[in-house]
């Protein structure tokens, strides 16, 4: 079945356009909408696999919207639009959002974007990644996810695969499954205990925090 979309942007040209490039790559816009309210209430109506929010819009923002969805419950998930990009919209993907990519590149982006949180995995756009407190550059880690990195960010901070699921919204079973990948990845010694807090210990570079 294809994934059902439904799309919302106050500047009706970008949204037509939004909408032209998803439906060309067969994903299914089942619903647009120029406001937040409006986004929120189409959503709630249509139950959409992915919403693609602006986040300056009236009414409603992106992020209260994606806020709404997470206390209804809703399935939903939520890939937030930016002109800018803002430290508050990052801290909040694997929380209220999936998503979050800078307009500028969203139509590169969009498309790996949808295909990565389909998997259930999160994604932060190519211009944003520096501002995560991380060191992209490290050889060691260019290969990791963006959820992989956050988990190697809370496993730094000494919390345990059950806190990191708290925090991330997914289930211990899938923290560990994130875990053992990393570890693969980094190619450490899955036998040796801690080895990933040791391996954090001997590269403190990789944290600006």
């Amino acid at each position: 079945m294809p994934t059902t979309i439904v799309l919302a942007d106050d500047h009706p040209l970008l949204l037509n356009g939004s909408k032209e490039f998803l439906e060309k790559k067969w994903f299914h816009v089942i619903g647009t909408a120029t406001n937040g309210n409006e986004a929120y209430n189409k959503i709630l109506k249509l139950r959409p696999n992915i919403a693609i929010l602006d986040f300056d819009m009236p009414k409603l923002n992106g992020l209260e919207v994606a806020l709404a969805i997470k206390r209804k419950k809703l399935q939903t998930k939520v890939i937030l639009l930016t002109l800018h990009k803002q430290e508050s919209l990052i801290n909040e993907v694997g929380k209220a959002i999936c998503g979050y990519i800078t307009k500028d590149c969203a139509m590169e982006e969009l498309e790996k974007c949808i295909e990565t949180i389909k998997k259930g995995d999160h994604y932060i756009g190519s211009k944003l990644k520096n501002s995560i407190h991380f060191d992209y550059k490290n050889p060691n880690t260019q290969n990791l996810t963006t959820t992989e990195l956050k988990i190697l960010s809370y496993i730094d901070k000494n919390l345990n695969s059950a806190q990191i699921a708290e925090e991330l919204f997914i289930s211990k079973r899938t923290v560990e499954k994130h875990r053992s990948n990393i570890i693969k990845k980094l190619q450490l010694n899955s036998n040796k205990q801690n080895a990933l807090f040791i391996w954090l210990k001997k590269h403190p570079e990789l944290f600006n925090t």
